[in-house]
């Protein structure tokens, strides 16, 4: 192994040491905790050390981080106390994630390293929203991902590239090369010759270097990074190294070869840079033996620290109110400014509301970015966001590559910087390839480690406009079961406006639901100023005694088409508005009013939220029910394109004969 000093100090050859050690003796530490069931699980990075290391030393210590299971150098490199890490990893409350997360799933806003997921992928593309915030922001700063040669054949790897070579995003990628993927090899994995040779491929410069070498993994991202940031370029870097333990310590190494153990042996990151530092005369032995004896003494401190954390004690209360970030309190409008036609000069329909939300939005918050397909030049599939790129320019207003689970991510990492961000889904059914990123990363962060997610994600839903079973889709039940997210669903101009602009004053990640069908047919008076609806509270849309009608979206409309042609019944309608969190005051007030509940709602039947409506309503208000819980849903079928099929398959076609029977119970 050749090292290569260039104008590197004895001092900084000598702290690179220190850097390096560190985290191989907590390692052995940690080996030895695991054996007597002090730590429950460790992912080890022994022969690794030398990339976390020089990576995170080539860069600013306010540069943005994502690393994986076997990246302990960066935190270590980041001057993170060894006590807290290690009530992290015992699970203590006064760990980084009160508990909540095992090993390295953890982040610091602190010393900007973003936790990660046990799904590998979505950190890359994090990166891209840190880097793209460091872009708009000016700042002359790069953002590091880190992935695995197994986590290059996720689909993440590849939309995270594409779109920082598209967005020419100052972002630097590490593969870290060790040859096996959990236990499978890499001539497993793929098929090219180099990993880096994926670079050329998205339009980037690439590197493929000995990751053990800390000296060529410090040169080489000190390099790039320059490049990175003069360039204004991301940089694919490929680091062959191995690791020496199993994937975690349980999955043991019997698949690995004995003799690569023997080969990587003698490659080892710190044995060999001991042996330079001795060879050049920069270190002597007793002084190398002097560094391990006071780092072993201080691992030991450090740890005594750890043993004094209390035991931990369940406190329901804080466990739920760390589910969402603190959110800005919102009052409802009054209903003279909801009824006040003089404020607005014609009514409006849904997608105008929508359309001055955004625009009112987007004075407000100079740091709100919109990413969407087509939502630039074209003005979205659906025409919301026309207009808004000549007003606030491309960087505010980005079209984006096909790659939902990529923007999603991004909008994530922009969030890390401070920023508000609107990913607009094309449809709502199309949220599928981004699921990942929504329901494991945006929605347990702030559960997790404190970072909001500032991220506002647009569903145009629903069905009723011929656009078969891939277009038409009723999906906000998939989202309601995620704690962490809220779900929003407008059914009128004026809620459609108000609602909007809370979703960009709240730093939690929210799915609004805009139903299709609504945006050109349902008119209403709408303010023109800046106004807010809270997030989680639902209003009467019509007031009644006979029967509560629950519903939402397209819903509401059903509901007052049944009432303005059946006059003869008092029906109070319900409009949720906000299907997580549920308003549940207003549910049980009219339960104790009317004494028969109809839940209605467009998506299926099965699973659907009026199934927890009803379930709720049966536990907790049960003594005023007149009638069982009815709901009425569409049918349990994918949406038809044939229309005929489609007003047979939508819950509209069952309502009233619902209702009659609900009636006369």
């Amino acid at each position: 192994m050749q090292f290569n000093r260039k104008a590197l100090t004895n001092a900084q050859l000598i702290n690179f040491y220190h850097e390096l050690l560190y985290p191989r003796l907590i390692e052995e530490k940690m080996l030895v905790l695991l054996r007597q069931g002090k730590i429950s699980k460790w992912f080890s990075g022994i022969g690794q050390e030398a990339i976390a290391v020089g990576a995170t030393l080539a860069l600013e210590s306010d540069e943005w981080i994502m690393p994986l299971h076997r990246n302990l150098g960066v935190f270590t490199s980041r001057k993170m106390p060894l006590h807290k890490l290690f009530m992290q990893w015992q699970g203590n409350h006064e760990g980084y994630s009160k508990g909540r997360e095992r090993s390295f799933h953890f982040g610091s806003k602190e010393h900007f390293i973003c936790g990660m997921i046990s799904h590998l992928g979505p950190q890359l593309a994090v990166a891209d929203g840190a880097g793209l915030a460091n872009q708009l922001q000016q700042k002359h700063k790069v953002a590091l991902a880190f992935t695995g040669d197994g986590g290059t054949s996720e689909g993440d790897f590849h939309e995270a590239l594409n779109v920082a070579a598209v967005w020419n995003l100052p972002v630097i990628f590490i593969i870290e090369n060790n040859g096996y993927g959990l236990s499978t090899p890499v001539n497993e994995q793929y098929r090219c010759k180099n990993l880096v040779d994926k670079a050329i491929g998205y339009g980037m410069e690439g590197v493929q270097i000995d990751g053990n070498n800390i000296l060529e993994v410090y040169d080489t991202i000190s390099g790039v990074r320059k490049y990175c940031i003069e360039q204004q370029k991301p940089y694919l870097i490929e680091c062959m190294t191995f690791r020496m333990r199993g994937h975690e310590e349980a999955s043991g190494t019997k698949y690995v070869p004995k003799e690569l153990f023997d080969i990587w042996a003698e490659k080892d990151p710190i044995k060999n840079y001991e042996e330079y530092l001795l060879n050049e005369q920069i270190l002597t032995p007793s002084a190398i033996e002097d560094i391990r004896h006071n780092m072993k003494l201080a691992i030991e401190e450090e740890l005594q620290i750890a043993y004094q954390a209390a035991p931990m004690v369940a406190n329901t209360r804080e466990e739920l109110a760390d589910v969402y970030a603190p959110a800005p309190p919102v009052e409802e409008p009054s209903e003279n400014m909801r009824n006040n036609s003089a404020t607005t000069e014609k009514p409006h329909r849904l997608i105008d509301a929508l359309k001055d939300g955004l625009d009112l939005a987007m004075q407000k918050h100079d740091k709100l970015i919109l990413m969407g397909q087509d939502i630039a030049e074209y003005g979205g599939a659906f025409k919301i966001t026309e207009g808004l790129l000549e007003k606030y320019g491309k960087n505010r207003v980005r079209n984006t590559p096909l790659c939902e689970s990529a923007i999603i991510g991004t909008a994530l990492g922009l969030s890390l910087e401070g920023f508000k961000s609107m990913v607009e889904m094309q449809f709502a059914d199309f949220v599928s390839v981004g699921f990942n990123q929504i329901v494991n990363n945006l929605a347990k962060i702030h559960y997790r480690w404190n970072q909001n997610a500032d991220v506002v994600v647009r569903m145009p839903t629903g069905a009723g406009v011929g656009a078969g079973p891939f277009h038409s889709q009723s999906n906000e039940a998939w989202f309601t079961h995620v704690p962490g997210l809220k779900v929003v669903y407008p059914a009128t101009p004026f809620d459609a406006k108000g609602l909007l602009l809370a979703s960009f004053n709240d730093p939690n990640p929210i799915l609004f639901f805009e139903h299709k069908a609504l945006y050109r047919s349902v008119t209403g008076y709408v303010p023109n100023e800046y106004y807010e609806i809270p997030i989680g509270k639902a209003r009467v849309a019509q007031s009644g005694s006979d029967l509560s009608i629950i519903t939402y979206g397209a819903g509401v409309h059903w509901a007052l088409q049944y009432c303005a042609e059946h006059t003869d019944s008092s029906i109070e309608i319900i409009d949720l508005r906000t299907l997580l969190p549920l308003d549940y005051d207003s549910i049980r007030n009219t339960v104790l009013k009317t004494g028969k509940v109809l839940v209605l709602h467009e998506d299926t039947l099965t699973g659907g939220i009026g199934a927890e409506i009803s379930a709720w309503i049966t536990e907790h208000c049960f003594e005023h029910l007149d009638a069982p819980v009815m709901r009425c849903a569409s049918l349990d079928t994918p949406v038809p394109f044939n229309t005929t099929l489609e007003q047979n398959f939508l819950a509209h076609a069952r309502l009233a004969e619902t209702i009659e029977r609900l009636l006369n119970y």
